[in-house]
């Protein structure tokens, strides 16, 4: 598999969850509530908010399950 693109593959999970991307630009995603997810590597991508660092993810499944249910938590309150 030497043609993955790990950006690619971001972007196809996040639009499999439903979840809108605002904007790109070189190794970074931008999402609504102010995240954004940098790809660090094959399997390493960065989620922010805001500023902060929030966590690393090797798994783009559990990223984007952790950010639509965050959202969801924060749209509750």
């Amino acid at each position: 598999m030497e043609d993955f693109d790990p950006k690619e593959f971001l972007l196809f999970a996040l639009n499999h969850f439903d979840l809108k991307v605002q904007g790109q630009e070189g190794k970074m995603v931008y999402l609504p509530q102010e995240y954004t997810i940098e790809v660090e590597g094959k399997q390493l991508y960065k989620l922010l908010q805001g500023r902060q660092v929030v966590a690393p993810f090797s798994d783009v499944e559990e990223l984007c399950r952790f950010i639509k249910m965050d959202m969801q938590l924060n749209e509750e309150s």
